[in-house]
């Protein structure tokens, strides 16, 4: 496994858990129904239109990680030369964060709600883009920490376009759940009965997942690790990278 690759099975996976979180997950009906404009029993019935409204949602929050992701690796390559003091820092960054969802920590600034509040959709699909925009832009306290940890990620990244590439999975891990609750709501519900005694579980693998990894950044393992992983990594996924 190429270095690139295990970063980017990391970000997708920092993705899934950022949609297991406690502060998304109770929220994706709630969601589908604001950005589609009917019912739960309405959206279950027009699939169709509410996939529609859920890749236009998808699109919107992607456009703002991705761009972060951008910015993230520009301002890593003006300080490339402090390179390994820049995967230091944001190994120490990771472990606080990956504390702090474990409740080993307390933060005041991450305990502040930071969800963009929309009380009216704007109409048509171009809403729903905007709505999109605006959970991206101002994403709760239990998607920040997760969020924060690719970015970190990202900066410490060589060239741009690998920075672009971990938001893009990491969003790619939100988004595919979030489609397949909104294409199957009804089962989602179900779903979510049954898993949200284990909300709190999937947000301390989120928190242990932040911790390795900050721990493998700050001592210069993880590049380490990717190299002996590389061997497994299939051919032609080598070469997409």
């Amino acid at each position: 496994m190429a270095p690139e690759s295990l970063t980017i099975l990391v970000a997708f996976t920092a993705g899934l858990l950022s949609f297991l979180s406690p502060c998304v997950l109770p929220l994706v009906p709630s969601y589908v129904t604001f950005i589609t404009g009917m019912g739960l029993d309405d959206v279950s019935r027009a699939r169709r239109t509410a996939l529609v409204h859920a890749l236009l949602f998808v699109l919107g929050f992607t456009f703002i990680f991705v761009a972060l992701g951008a910015g993230a690796s520009a301002f890593g390559q003006l300080l490339r030369e402090y390179r390994v003091w820049i995967a230091r820092l944001g190994g120490v960054l990771m472990v606080l964060m990956g504390l702090w969802m474990l409740d080993v920590i307390k933060v005041g600034a991450l305990q502040q709600e930071r969800r963009v509040h929309l009380s009216d959709k704007p109409l048509g699909y171009l809403g729903t883009v905007v709505v999109g925009i605006a959970f991206g832009a101002g994403w709760t306290p239990c998607l920040g920490p997760t969020l924060g940890a690719i970015l970190l990620l990202a900066a410490n990244e060589t060239e741009l376009g690998k920075g672009i590439t971990l938001l893009t999975f990491y969003s790619l891990g939100l988004a595919v759940p979030f489609l397949l609750s909104a294409l199957l709501l009804d089962r989602f519900l179900g779903f979510f009965q049954a898993f949200k005694r284990n909300i709190g579980t999937a947000n301390r693998l989120a928190g242990l997942l932040l911790v390795l990894v900050g721990v493998l950044m700050f001592t210069g393992w993880f590049e380490r690790l990717a190299a002996w992983l590389q061997p497994l990594t299939p051919a032609f996924l080598v070469e997409r990278i």
